[in-house]
């Protein structure tokens, strides 16, 4: 087997580590805001604009929530480009016109940032639009 062939098998196989990574850290996420109360309306959510990873709701607010991991908080924070969070506006912005229901509520745009070994930190309204 070629060089080029052996390092793209390793290259594949980190990217599907790194996914299952991404999923087991999202469900770290779901369940630490549940257990803060708040209620699961969307997981995965797939818009034109893109995908929101949660969309949860506590009270009168709907948080979209952007979920982070990393080794450690510092990176996973710093993870969140200026695009992104622009991404994450604009599908909040199609989800929530679609559903007339959600009109009346809060807007928030919340990060999960898990980092192994550690609890979850939910930061609330991590960016405003």
């Amino acid at each position: 087997m070629s060089d080029r062939k052996v390092k793209s098998k390793t290259r594949v196989a980190r990217g599907a580590e790194a996914h299952q990574y991404g999923l087991a850290a999202e469900r770290r996420a779901l369940l630490w805001l549940m257990l803060h109360f708040y209620k699961l309306l969307g997981r995965r959510v797939k818009t034109k604009a893109g995908e929101i990873d949660l969309i949860m709701r506590r009270g009168n607010v709907i948080a979209f929530v952007e979920v982070k991991a990393s080794d450690d908080f510092d990176k996973a924070i710093e993870a969140l480009s200026p695009h992104q969070q622009g991404r994450l506006v604009r599908a909040a912005s199609l989800y929530v016109a679609a559903r007339p229901a959600l009109h009346a509520l809060d807007m928030r745009f919340d990060m999960v940032l898990v980092a192994r070994g550690k609890l979850p930190r939910h930061v609330p309204d991590a960016f405003r639009p």
